[in-house]
């Protein structure tokens, strides 16, 4: 074989492999989300104002996309599409980010990256539930959605249930003080285990809207920037209600600026244009066992 044709068939390799290379690359990105969100939080900016800066810049960096590339295929608006919309901007943008800064806010970045794996199987339990998704325990696809579904379900139950016994290196008099300790941190953990759940579960309800929205409307960074400008109508109305104080909303150069930007950018238009890339590459099972982008 002349090296002419392994260079051609390196690049045939290659370009197949770029759909798959590019989700691997996101999931480096989306990890940023969890640190900045994290970051935010022990500065003290408000999870309120932070969710509406961070789809103001989604829906700012989406919308010349949508208008550009989707100005001939948009359809029409419709008053059943637009009530989905809007809810759809509620159970993402809002409900689930706002559980979701609120369980990282007693346990960790890497603890709420975990707990959210559990997205896919209450994904695959909604999807069953309301017969969008058909169950064949005789397939072996099915009972593979099905093991998959109780082990993450399960690792996501076990983590926020269970903490394991912590390491003491060198004995110390001060045993009682860290036993309280112990306590006092897996009370947060659990505590915020179970907002991150509650997050979960408003994260799975929204694919599987989604999923029905997207066949109405079939515009999907279109789709996008209306999701993001909903979410940021509805988290403003919500941040007014929580945050009275005008200092809240004050912004800077500093993580005030860089945090919303980089997870409004990353968390939400590069997941969705990569998303829109990808539904030509690759046929994604929307609200199943494996998910990775929204469309």
């Amino acid at each position: 074989m002349s090296s002419k044709n392994v260079f051609c068939r390196l690049g045939e390799q290659l370009s197949d492999a770029k759909p798959y290379l590019l989700m691997i690359g996101l999931q480096f990105g989306m990890a940023g989300n969890y640190i900045f969100g994290k970051d935010i939080l022990n500065h003290g900016m408000s999870r309120f104002v932070f969710i509406v800066y961070r789809n103001a810049m989604a829906t700012v960096a989406i919308a010349p996309f949508a208008f550009f590339l989707e100005r001939k295929s948009r359809p029409k608006m419709t008053l059943s599409v637009f009530l989905q919309i809007m809810v759809l901007g509620f159970l993402e943008p809002v409900f689930n980010q706002s559980f979701t800064y609120l369980g990282m806010k007693y346990t960790s970045a890497s603890f709420a990256s975990a707990i959210t794996n559990a997205v896919p199987s209450i994904t695959f339990l909604l999807a069953v539930f309301v017969r969008l998704e058909r169950l064949k325990l005789k397939e072996i696809r099915s009972q593979a959605k099905v093991i998959g579904t109780l082990v993450t379900f399960g690792g996501a139950l076990l983590m926020a249930v269970y903490k394991g016994p912590g390491f003491n290196l060198f004995h110390s008099e001060n045993t009682t003080h860290e036993q309280d300790g112990s306590i006092s941190s897996h009370s947060h953990q659990t505590t915020g285990a179970l907002y991150i759940l509650m997050g979960c579960v408003a994260l799975s309800s929204f694919y599987i809207l989604q999923s029905i929205t997207v066949k109405r409307y079939p515009a999907e960074l279109s789709l996008a920037t209306l999701i993001c400008l909903a979410g940021t109508a509805e988290g403003t109305a919500v941040a007014l209600v929580a945050e009275r104080h005008p200092h809240a909303w004050a912004i800077g150069w500093d993580y005030r600026i860089y945090a919303p930007l980089y997870t409004g950018h990353v968390g939400e238009a590069i997941t969705y244009g990569s998303g829109f890339f990808l539904r030509s590459e690759l046929i994604f099972w929307k609200g199943g066992s494996i998910y990775l982008f929204p469309f």
